[in-house]
């Protein structure tokens, strides 16, 4: 019989204690590497580690039990009836619901109150709102659950979003205060709550009435999630077995055990990834908070559904053993053009450190002695043109996104030589101090998936948008050194990953990405080979859907944006939708080309 460790009655325990709030023998809990979206039964919680340091105790109990009451109090079809189309308000309903659930939770148990309330400062050690320095960067659900949450249950906001949070209290005050205010009387009835929030929504201006959707059948979750939604009691009952678990959980806190984190399945969407907000409206002027990941597109594209899309890391697609080999296999490729690869890396990296290189302005009359005039000064001690003075290295803090291409079309050479330079460029521009981020885009599955699925269940409605389930992959986050990312990248030698490619939702994508980031200058470059391509989508919305799509989105990146774009085509002209392009014909230019428009973006007269 295998002996447990402390780790696993810790989390027997903090399953125990959320099966009792949420009033479900089923709820489980899984120890992961990192928070990732909640779905079903099964709370995905941040492994406190072998050591069991009360803070990630805390934090862990708090994901539980947010986990635990929205089972309970949470009714989804009915959330879903309710939800607007529009992105950034559906993240902002959104917000407000969680905030709603976990209110009900605080009110009636203080130690759930305590651990919320550690669950919150950990959401936004990574939230955009941190690194907020403009209004417009400060994401918006997270500001408005914040001070729904204020409202709720009068706990602070945490002090690390204190700042960003600032930038827009006011705005949101003026327009909204008294909605906020209203919330506290619907906390217990769901379906006031949500219209109470969608008045909301309409004084900031991020929806109308007349965007509610129509009530979706097949939206939403089991039929005994909002069961008991407002049910007050049995409240000290479930008190009695957060308290005893707190016991159990201190106890273990004592022992000392070697870490065994537990794997988990495939999650469907990273929060922070997938942060919403990637359209909007005209009215930018009169919104100080509106990002500018929000582009005012035209036009009536739209997802189906985004219940079936998914933002991945690219180790969490596989196990240890096949990344290993993937990545071996993507060494001997990289083998043949050892002296191609060495040649590019160090052509770029010469033109990145030119641009960061020390000068001098001689002949001044006061700075640093020129060593260079030490014969002067001796001659003419009184000539006063002897001296130096640096001048000021005009290279900004800078990131640069590689966003590649991940359909079936790429497959063979094409493929090889994208993962090849994504490798050069990740190393190269961490040597030259500029962080690097490399993702990549495809479909989950061949002509449609789960999306078209559901189409099909609702008797094919006409014009139905994006009929295909997304997954973007993030190889590289731009924070994480090259090294530990190196394993990575060999993944898109897997045969089987490259589908069919959305390219105007996956430019979206990568765009919030680099506008949540704190750099002052930002680069996004795509390499693909082509037009995107889903067959599901085109032939139930039209050939140009997707194209047409694709041209709105580069047209607001290249004219509205801060981040700059550039795009390389494999074999196909994409000159016709970006200007900043190159189109290779053979799969071999690319590291040349890609070198090309790397060193033409940093240059300084560009």
């Amino acid at each position: 019989m295998t002996e447990t460790t402390p780790l696993d009655r810790f989390r027997g325990v903090l399953a125990g204690t959320a099966r009792a709030i949420a009033r479900d023998p089923e709820v489980e809990v899984a120890f992961a590497s990192e928070s990732g979206a909640q779905g079903g039964r099964v709370a995905r919680v941040v492994s406190p580690g072998p050591g069991l340091a009360p803070k990630l105790v805390a934090e862990a109990r708090g994901a539980a039990d947010a986990v635990a009451l929205r089972l309970r109090h949470h009714d989804a079809k009915l959330h879903g009836s309710n939800s607007p189309a529009e992105p950034e308000a559906r993240a902002v309903f959104d917000a407000l619901e969680g905030a709603r659930v976990e209110a009900i939770g605080s009110r009636a148990m203080a130690g759930v109150r305590d651990n919320l309330a550690e669950l919150a400062e950990a959401r936004v050690r990574s939230d955009a709102i941190t690194r907020a320095r403009t209004a417009e960067e400060v994401p918006l659900a997270t500001a408005l659950g914040l001070l729904a949450r204020q409202r709720l249950t009068g706990a602070p906001p945490p002090e690390s979003a204190t700042r960003g949070l600032d930038l827009v209290r006011e705005w949101i005050e003026d327009r909204a205060g008294n909605d906020l205010d209203a919330l506290a009387l619907a906390l217990d009835d769901q379906n006031a709550f949500a219209a109470l929030a969608r008045k909301l929504l309409e004084d900031l201006e991020l929806a109308s009435a007349e965007d509610k959707p129509e009530e979706d059948p097949d939206e939403g979750g089991d039929d005994e999630a909002g069961e008991d939604q407002g049910e007050d009691e049995d409240d000290d009952q479930d008190q009695d077995a957060g308290q005893q678990g707190g016991e159990m959980e201190q106890r273990a806190e004592q022992e000392q055990s070697d870490e065994q984190d537990e794997d988990y399945e495939e999650q469907d969407s990273d929060n922070e990834d997938a942060e919403p907000g990637q359209e909007g409206d005209s009215n930018v002027a009169a919104r100080p908070n509106r990002r500018p990941n929000e582009p005012e597109l035209a036009g009536d594209y739209r997802p189906f559904t985004t219940r079936f899309d998914e933002v991945v890391e690219a180790s969490d697609l596989t196990d240890e053993e096949e990344l290993n080999r993937l990545r071996a296999y993507l060494d001997t490729q990289m083998g043949a053009l050892s002296g191609v690869v060495t040649r590019l890396a160090n052509r770029l990296q010469r033109r990145l450190m030119a641009q960061q290189a020390r000068s001098w302005d001689f002949d001044q009359e006061e700075g640093l002695l020129d060593a260079a005039r030490l014969a002067r000064v001796i001659v003419s001690p009184r000539h006063s043109l002897s001296y130096k003075i640096e001048r000021e290295t005009e290279f900004k803090d800078t990131i640069v996104s590689l966003l590649i291409d991940n359909s079936g079309s790429m497959r063979g050479r094409p493929i090889s030589i994208a993962a090849i330079c994504a490798d050069i460029l990740a190393r190269t521009l961490e040597r030259c101090g500029v962080q690097t981020e490399v993702l990549g885009f495809t479909t989950r599955a061949w002509k449609g998936g789960q999306s078209r699925e559901a189409w099909l269940g609702e008797g094919r409605p006409p014009a139905p948008g994006r009929l295909n389930d997304l997954r973007h992959i993030v190889y590289k986050r731009a924070d994480e050194p090259y090294r530990h990312a190196r394993k990575n990248l060999g993944l898109m030698m897997r045969e089987g990953l490259l589908k069919e490619n959305i390219d105007g939702e996956a430019l979206l994508w990568a765009h919030s990405r680099l506008i949540a980031r704190p750099e002052e200058r930002r680069i996004l470059m795509v390499i693909s080979d082509g037009a995107p391509v889903d067959d599901s989508t085109a032939s139930a919305n039209g050939g140009a859907y997707l194209e047409k799509h694709l041209r709105q989105v580069i047209g607001w990146i290249e004219s509205r944006s801060p981040v700059e774009l550039a795009a390389i085509g494999i074999g196909h002209d994409v000159t016709r939708y970006y200007n900043r392009a190159v189109t290779i014909m053979d799969a071999e230019q690319l590291g040349g080309a890609l070198v090309e428009q790397l060193a033409g973006l940093f240059d300084l007269n560009q």
